[in-house]
């Protein structure tokens, strides 16, 4: 049975996509704990980071990196944090989000509840920058 990130990359549920490629695909977190809190996944369905290929976890990185530049000049941090915990889909995924200490990246904290609107503005914030 597909993730909801397989469904997510093939359409069936609609996101607030940031980038895509042929291996991977980012998404904004629709229950962030900050603004700009994006998932970054591999369009494989492999659930433990560690289980994908060296090959794809080097690209992965190299996905990722110029999206983590964006959201440090879209939103007021010290820089862009990474995490993967894996525990809440089977499907390999790391968070980006702007952070301004590690306590930013409790994920024990309520995360926030955003509008379409507000969401539609901060893919845009993100966006924007990754285009120019």
């Amino acid at each position: 049975m597909p993730t909801i990130f397989s469904k997510i990359i093939a359409g069936e549920i609609p996101s607030y996509k940031i980038a895509e490629n042929n291996h991977f695909f980012a998404f904004l977190d629709i229950s962030p704990l900050k603004e700009g809190h994006v998932l970054v996944v591999p369009k494989a369905e492999v659930d433990k980071i560690f289980d994908v290929s060296d090959q794809l976890l080097s690209e992965w990185l190299l996905f990722a990196r110029p999206i983590a530049r964006a959201i440090e000049q879209a939103f007021a941090c010290n820089r862009c944090g990474i995490t993967v915990l894996g525990l809440e889909v089977p499907h390999a995924h790391m968070h980006l989000l702007p952070i301004n200490s590690a306590d930013d990246l409790n994920f024990t904290r309520p995360k926030m509840k955003l509008e379409p609107g507000q969401l539609l503005e901060i893919q845009k914030k993100i966006v924007d920058i990754l285009v120019v």
